[in-house]
């Protein structure tokens, strides 16, 4: 079996609050922030220039690789439309809002961030979208010496990157007082909190959508792994608008798999009523195990994707899934009590909605996913999943509706030394960020949809007065960052306005606190011997 991956609430009228002020007590990597497009975004390209840096390859060794090759070029994207620029002194220009990149191509971020192009016309905002390494175009090496040298692929590299990339750029533009706020979604509201505390005086504030921050072994109280697949089953349950027998017929048909995938004859009877494709191998225990992950991803992604519009969001813009995504795919299995070769065939039409979105496709083959797009990325994330971003994942069939899937260390780890030649380290995460002891941090708002499985791991709750927690009932996984639609629920709506007060409170009080230094000079007393 593969293991890499990736609370109190008040709600008011069904908008989004936050929430009261306390202290915070298999086979697929975490979703990228933006690895689609939104039905409603828009091509926003046009309305930017395109840049490449030489950036630093390893910030934190003096000592050149044996290569010598010492930097890389980073890719970003500058848009200037709403910049108010044109001002008197460098404090009277406008903010920048910086999208703190994460593991898939900078251009699909730049395309589905809503919430910071429609917040730009109203803070005179200049946008700039920064690339991660080893992502899109932004890669130190070509070819197999890429794999070869994957260990310059960290979150403390790629946020030194931005640091050094936000430095240059206000000398650049002449806006060096111009505040900074950082926005990111998933891994990339991960990197756009630990940003803010790691470098306060680079990030003036942080907008951190559906950030996982609490998914790592050693926090207290500790991760429940089992997390995320409780919330992918509510979704397929009446509390998420699913059919009531979807979550129960779907327990039942990984059993039915189980039990055909025995023997020859069942094994036949699964590809038939599953329509693989001739090419699809179903001759072992093994084949049927794997069909049977194949088949769970789809309702995770459905779970993430669970937006209120059509959206091509979880199928990396190459397709359409309808809207509420889970409740569609559970229609198939609404009927209660069925079995055998009707249930599996339910089973085959429910994951149809992920892996057959267009409706085209005449078999299935359980070792592809919907589309090509993204696999390198997602072999990265891997890489990453092995090293520093070891997230714990069970199922147990009981408290969920797949089946047990315990969470061993242990294989994982030998699944990471094999594939990788690494061992991952599962406390650095927390040892390095500090898990749930963030209250010296500021300035950082964290959002989470409860549709969405990731905010199992999410700040709930309000840290201090000024990291702050924001639950949007009805969103799926960062939906307020996304472009406005009209069949966006209230709650959104409340959410997005909510962060744009705090951006506010963040600009002007980062533009006081420059133009007082500006204006004020200091005094020293002459201390030495006489």
């Amino acid at each position: 079996m593969l293991y890499l991956l990736p609370v109190i609430l008040l709600c008011v009228a069904g908008h989004a609050v936050a929430a009261p002020h306390s202290r915070p007590m298999g086979p697929w990597r975490p979703p990228n922030s933006f690895e689609l497009a939104s039905a409603s975004s828009k091509h926003m390209l046009d309305s930017c220039k395109k840049h490449y840096r030489e950036t630093t390859l390893d910030h934190f060794s003096w000592v050149p690789p044996a290569d010598g090759q010492t930097t890389y070029k980073q890719r970003f994207y500058v848009c200037d439309k709403y910049w108010h620029k044109s001002a008197v002194s460098d404090t009277d220009k406008g903010p920048i809002f910086f999208y703190v990149g994460n593991e898939a191509d900078v251009t699909l971020y730049l395309n589905n961030t809503g919430l910071m192009w429609e917040s730009a016309a109203e803070f005179h905002a200049l946008l700039v979208f920064a690339e991660h390494r080893y992502y899109g175009e932004s890669k130190p090496y070509s070819g197999s010496k890429l794999r070869n040298n994957m260990q310059y692929l960290t979150a403390e590299q790629a946020m030194a990157d931005y640091a050094e990339l936000i430095a240059e750029l206000k000398s650049d533009v002449q806006a060096e007082q111009s505040p900074v706020i950082g926005f990111g979604g998933s891994y990339g509201g991960m990197l756009a909190s630990w940003m803010r505390m790691k470098y306060p005086h680079v990030l003036d504030g942080a907008i951190a959508g559906s950030a996982p921050i609490w998914a790592f072994p050693g926090e207290d109280p500790p991760v429940d792994p089992g997390a995320f697949a409780k919330i992918v089953t509510r979704d397929a349950t009446p509390a998420g608008g699913s059919a009531k027998a979807c979550a129960g017929n779907l327990r039942n048909a990984w059993k039915q798999l189980k039990e055909w995938g025995s023997n020859d004859a069942g094994r036949g009877q699964i590809k038939e009523a599953m329509q693989l494709c001739p090419a699809a191998n179903l001759s072992s225990d093994d084949d049927v195990d794997t069909l049977a992950q194949w088949a769970q991803n789809a309702f995770d992604y459905l779970a993430m994707g669970d937006y209120p519009y059509p959206s091509n969001y979880m199928l990396n813009g190459q397709g359409v899934l309808p809207a509420y995504p889970m409740r569609a795919a559970c229609q198939p299995l609404a009927q209660q009590g069925m079995m055998g070769s009707a249930l599996l065939e339910g089973l085959r039409q429910a994951v149809g909605t992920f892996y057959n979105f267009s409706g085209h496709l005449p078999c299935y083959n359980y070792s592809e996913g919907p589309n090509p797009e993204g696999e390198e990325d997602s072999n990265f994330w891997d890489y990453q999943a092995c090293t520093e971003m070891v997230m714990p994942f069970s199922r147990n069939g009981e408290d969920d509706m797949f089946w047990k899937q315990p969470w061993d260390l242990k294989a994982f780890g030998k699944q990471c030394k094999e594939q990788w030649g690494v061992t991952p380290r599962p406390y650095w995460a927390q040892i390095n960020w500090g898990g749930r002891k963030i209250g010296t941090a500021s300035n950082i708002v964290f959002s989470n949809g409860l549709l969405d499985p990731w905010h199992g791991f999410g700040v709930l709750q309000n840290v201090s007065d000024s990291v702050v927690a924001i639950i949007i009932p009805e969103g799926a996984h960062h939906l307020d960052l996304m472009f406005s639609n009209v069949l966006d629920p209230p709650s959104v709506t409340a959410a997005r306005n909510l962060e744009r007060q705090y951006m506010h409170i963040w600009i002007e009080e980062a533009t006081d606190a420059y133009k007082n230094k500006s204006n004020c000079s200091t005094t020293y007393r002459d201390l030495s011997p006489q």
